[in-house]
């Protein structure tokens, strides 16, 4: 049985969302094709994460034997959360772009689960990622638009970033699905419109697992 993991990092609700919109269609989808999966959901929005401190550091990089009860405390939620990366077969993101980049929520997220001996290790001096044979796609939406190609390109941080972090944990089959120029809905534009090509290739990523 095949487990699909939804992460969320957008602020606004459902009904405002773009990038929820499209992780709801992808769960839809996904399930329609795995029956029998399951689908674990994790809201970053509502989710209680804290910025890396020295007592967090010094639990990750300590002996587990040798941690105490506070230390064990402040690793808990990254325990959860790199267990869940383990427990699935496949992931999907929804990202909006802030300022060029991913929302905050999901940096601190990143924080909690890249641990060396948990999602990577170092294998002969050099860097090897312990989520294999995993699938992400990373629905992304954006006010303007900065897909390759277009003069706003190279303002794009998302995909660079989350392309080579998750290739640094071993992902490697990663897909980015773009609804860029969400910004129009405010001249009139359907939202219908603005998300129908990244619908689109939502289907085309499903269909190819």
């Amino acid at each position: 049985m095949k487990t699909l993991l939804r992460i969320d990092s957008s602020p606004l609700g459902a009904n405002a969302s773009f990038s929820r919109q499209l992780t709801d269609e992808f769960v839809r989808q996904w399930q329609q094709t795995n029956p029998d999966g399951k689908v674990a959901t994790r809201d970053l929005a509502t989710t209680q994460l804290t910025p890396v401190n020295a007592e967090w550091i010094g639990a990750a990089h300590g002996a587990e034997s040798d941690l105490t009860a506070s230390q064990r405390g402040a690793l808990g939620i990254s325990n959860e959360l790199i267990a869940e990366l383990h427990a699935a077969d496949e992931y999907v993101f929804g990202v909006a772009m802030h300022n060029f980049s991913i929302p905050a929520v999901l940096k601190l997220w990143i924080d909690q689960v890249v641990r060396a001996g948990k999602t990577f290790s170092y294998e002969g001096g050099a860097p090897a990622g312990l989520l294999r044979n995993k699938r992400a796609t990373f629905a992304v939406s954006s006010g303007g638009v900065y897909e390759q190609g277009t003069p706003m390109a190279v303002m794009n941080f998302v995909e660079p970033y989350l392309r080579s972090l998750f290739g640094f944990v071993g992902v490697t089959d990663t897909v980015f699905i773009n609804a860029g120029g969400t910004a129009r809905l405010r001249s009139g534009v359907a939202r219908e419109t603005i998300l129908q090509p990244a619908l689109e290739s939502i289907h085309a990523r499903v269909m190819a697992a």
